[in-house]
């Protein structure tokens, strides 16, 4: 007999099934719309197989008009022992068999008024004598010169997504995606948030999973507009420098604190697709402050939890 001490059905295989169906849909929706924005760059795919099992479809965008680099992965993989990082608030899970599929994408744009964005939508599911699943996801944006029409778009779009969902979902995933995205060695916000959610089962399965489904399809309307106003924006070398310099913030988060990042290392993925999120180009400079009232300073300013919707 099954155990299932979290009250969890198994998950059936037609239920991952469709479930992989509908992740692969999305990447290619949002491959083709990118490619359409950028006008110039193509991805490029890398199919890969992991050795213990799975594999995926990595999907690489270079030196385009718009998107210096773009990255978007599909990736179904199965393991014979869970490992810490994704049992840690399930310790009952921890060394059962596992299979865990989703897209993952960060965009580092060309133009340093355009903000890198990221998005994530993802499933595990045990498939051994422990009954357990949950979905989590999400996508968050970082700005380098915020502008506040595009955050509270931005917000706006993410809380439309959620609102047939319960009226404090949004609120909730909100919040914790502030809290995820930050970088305590810095005590800031990695950029102007989202959300953010996991070990999302509260719901029945297929309930959970039409949550996932919203909030990917809710991704392109959230940053497309966003990059039709800012793609074109004027900027100089000073601009350009400050991107570089704050996308190393984003370095360190992604290998310090992301969970993702860890468990895909931990579990012996593909180093390659794992590490795709990081930018091209970019720099630290030691002990720098921006210039007191300039452009560059304001963003300490958005580096803080922020109500950005009113009503």
């Amino acid at each position: 007999m099954t155990s299932n001490p979290s009250g969890l059905s198994p998950v059936s295989a037609a239920d991952l099934a469709q479930v992989e169906a509908w992740l692969q849909a999305l990447q290619d929706r949002i491959s083709t719309a990118l490619e359409a924005a950028d006008g110039a760059a193509r991805f490029v795919e890398d199919r890969w197989q992991r050795e213990e099992g799975g594999g995926g479809r990595t999907r690489v965008l270079k030196a385009g008009a718009v998107f210096e680099q773009a990255g978007i992965g599909f990736s179904k993989v199965t393991g014979a022992a869970l490992p810490g990082a994704a049992s840690a608030h399930r310790p009952e899970l921890t060394g059962q068999p596992w299979v865990a599929m989703g897209v993952s994408l960060v965009l580092h744009p060309r133009n340093p008024h355009l903000p890198i964005t990221h998005m994530n939508v993802r499933l595990f599911s045990t498939t051994g004598s422990t009954s357990g699943w949950w979905f989590g996801g999400g996508f968050d944006l970082t700005p380098c010169y915020p502008v506040d029409a595009d955050i509270e778009h931005w917000h706006a779009t993410a809380r439309a997504a959620c609102a047939t969902f319960g009226d404090d979902v949004y609120a909730e995933f909100k919040a914790w995606c502030d809290r995820y995205f930050f970088l305590k060695h810095r005590n800031e916000t990695r950029g102007v948030g989202g959300l953010f959610f996991d070990d999302l089962n509260r719901w029945p399965f297929a309930r959970s999973f039409a949550f996932m489904r919203a909030i990917g399809d809710a991704f392109l309307p959230a940053y497309l507009p966003i990059v039709e106003r800012r793609k074109d924006t004027p900027y100089g070398e000073r601009e350009r420098q400050f991107q570089l310099y704050r996308r190393g913030r984003y370095v360190e988060f992604n290998l310090v604190h992301d969970r993702g990042t860890l468990f895909g290392l931990q579990s012996g993925g593909r180093t390659e697709s794992i590490l795709m999120s990081l930018p091209p180009l970019v720099r630290w400079e030691y002990a720098w402050r921006p210039e007191p009232g300039s452009a560059e300073a304001r963003l300490d300013d958005y580096l803080r939890p922020r109500e950005w919707l009113r009503g």
